[in-house]
């Protein structure tokens, strides 16, 4: 399975946005998504405190300005376990909505099956980080 190329693909302007294109592969796993919370003074995003030599929290950082948020620091990640794809809520306080079925949320975790193009919304189902998992076929 791991073999076989996956790729989060961008179903919203402002999950392309944060890709930088309309879809990325999945490069390693775990692969892990959450909200980029290095603010500017000016309210710019992102603001480089971060040192060169530290470890990133996530491959893939979700800009969430605003009072409302839908997208914890570290929200969820998609590893392989047992041949399948899994994506596992990583304690976040909205939960990831999976086709419509909420994985974790009120910060308890949760993990399920991911099938090719599945739907996952990234927190409550106003999030504006809607992606699309999607397994390339193999020849």
């Amino acid at each position: 399975m791991a073999e076989v190329p996956a790729f989060l693909k961008a179903l919203t302007p402002e999950a392309r946005a944060c890709l930088d294109a309309p879809m990325v592969q999945i490069s390693r796993y775990p692969f892990r998504v959450g909200r980029e919370s290095r603010v500017g003074p000016g309210g710019d995003f992102p603001h480089p405190r971060r040192r060169q030599d530290s470890v990133p929290n996530n491959d893939l950082y979700l800009f969430e300005p605003g009072p409302m948020l839908n997208v914890s620091r570290e929200h969820f990640h998609i590893e392989i376990k047992g041949g399948q794809f899994i994506l596992v809520d990583r304690g976040s306080a909205c939960g990831t909505l999976v086709e419509g079925e909420l994985v974790g949320g009120e910060r308890e975790g949760g993990e399920r099956k991911l099938e090719n193009n599945d739907v996952i919304v990234v927190g409550t189902s106003a999030s504006r980080y809607i992606f699309k998992f999607v397994v390339a076929e193999v020849p």
